[in-house]
């Protein structure tokens, strides 16, 4: 269990431990050059690496070996950034520019850019079968395959964002709008914190209540994103403003204003932080985390 920390020092050491995951489950031999530069020129491009930091910082909550979850760590990072690769094409999202630097598609073309986003979502399910050499027994990483399924799928992210596409130019209604927040975003942060909470043997009402834990700060973390492509730092973000008011996407923002947005978001980590409490981990770096999720400014 990890107290008060330097919270930046922490993910900056942990992305690196991902990145040097990467290094050892993504092997380049027999793949052809356009695809594998593709494929790393998104994976290793940076960014907060979320979503594995909060996998790894789960199992150490609960005294867990963090090292021994690194394949599922890798694993849903490159689920990540397959859904950033496709999401930034001209058939989806349409955007120029990931992380400050041109988008996949921009550099290797649309049909590179889709391969390598399929590359990296077949590729994580062999990643995360590497559990098994790191000494977790066959039957949690086939229930945590099986969840990774279904949170990335049809059910969880890739249905969220089918919701998304669908709601442009559309009024929608708040539920509707959570509906596509708690999808597209929360559903794969909510993986990572069960994913943690598995591998640590966790009780089942802490998972239960870590689950919580994850959909508040997934759905907040959307919130936030919202919030800051309306009074965001380009220079900060990577990325252009103001892309969801000129596509005529919904958002908190749009539907109840920025300051009720900043008072759901503020709810949502309340509850975040209740749910660690539930689970005996509130003294923790997942608090933090939490903390991170409204303050962060990219």
């Amino acid at each position: 269990m990890i107290g008060n920390i330097d919270l930046r020092q922490y993910l900056q050491e942990k992305a690196a431990q991902v990145e040097k995951g990467f290094k050892t489950y993504l092997t380049d031999e027999d793949v052809p050059e356009p695809l594998r530069e593709s494929v790393r020129y998104s994976l290793f491009a940076g960014g907060k690496r979320l979503r594995p930091v909060l996998l790894l910082a789960t199992m150490e909550a609960l005294n867990g070996n963090s090292d021994s979850g690194l394949p599922a760590a890798c694993a849903v990072e490159m689920i990540h950034t397959y859904s950033l690769i496709h999401d930034d094409l001209p058939a989806m999202d349409d955007d120029d520019y990931r992380r400050g630097k041109p988008s996949n598609h921009k550099v290797f073309g649309d049909a590179m850019a889709i391969l390598a986003g399929d590359a990296l979502l077949t590729h994580a399910f062999e990643t995360i079968s590497h559990l098994v050499d790191t000494g977790h027994d066959a039957d949690k990483v086939v229930r945590l395959t099986r969840e990774l399924a279904h949170f990335a799928g049809i059910r969880g992210m890739v249905g969220g964002q089918a919701a998304d596409l669908l709601g442009e130019n559309q009024q929608l209604t708040l539920e509707e709008l959570q509906y596509i927040h708690q999808h597209k975003t929360a559903d794969m942060i909510v993986f990572c914190v069960r994913a943690g909470a598995i591998l640590a043997d966790a009780s089942p009402s802490q998972i239960n209540a870590l689950t919580r834990y994850g959909r508040h700060i997934g759905l907040a973390f959307q919130i936030q994103d919202d919030i800051l492509d309306v009074i965001g730092d380009e220079q900060k973000l990577g990325k252009a403003v103001g892309s969801d008011e000129a596509k005529n996407k919904s958002t908190y923002p749009a539907l109840i204003g920025l300051d009720s947005s900043r008072q759901k978001l503020n709810d949502m980590i309340k509850d975040a932080k209740q749910a660690l409490a539930e689970a005996g981990v509130e003294k923790t770096v997942l608090a933090q985390i939490a903390d991170f999720v409204i303050s962060r400014d990219q």
